[in-house]
């Protein structure tokens, strides 16, 4: 096989799999927010995330893609990190969205890292692209948010 598509499934398969840790982990915040703006807000990542990941397996239908069935030993890590992080928190709700926030940063600098790879294919670089973008816009609309606050 070469060596290019092997790394791309690679990469593509790492993102595949970050999106099924993210949308766990957004559904477990949604489970424990105490404030129904915020669980509304974890819940809409959670589909927003289910759909990422099935647009990147369709935008590269002749790539090898994972179907993200099984967290990654790293997405459990995080979850559990939030729970603590809750825990010994006085305020739940702000402990989850700075550690979401946290993962959205994570994510985009690991799609900026996909998407220099000069052999990623047409398609499939649009659609991170897109999702990049999409996760940037909403991290400066939280900081917005916060600043407001």
């Amino acid at each position: 096989m070469n060596n290019h598509i092997k790394e791309i499934e690679d990469s593509l398969n790492d993102i595949i799999q970050k999106n099924a840790d993210a949308i766990k982990g957004y559904e477990k915040a949604a489970e424990n927010a105490e404030q129904i703006g915020l669980k509304n807000y974890f819940q809409v990542k959670a589909k927003e995330r289910h759909i990422f990941l099935n647009d990147l397996r369709v935008a590269a239908p002749a790539l090898k893609t994972k179907t993200a069935d099984e967290s990654t030993a790293t997405g459990a890590a995080h979850r559990t990190w939030m729970d603590i992080k809750a825990f010994f928190s006085g305020d739940n709700d702000e402990a989850m969205l700075e550690e979401a926030i946290r993962g959205d940063k994570a994510a985009v600098e690991e799609y900026n890292e996909v998407l220099a790879d000069t052999h990623l294919p047409v398609e499939a670089a649009a659609v991170i692209r897109k999702q990049r973008d999409w996760l940037k816009d909403d991290l400066q609309k939280i900081k917005t948010m916060e600043d407001v606050r």
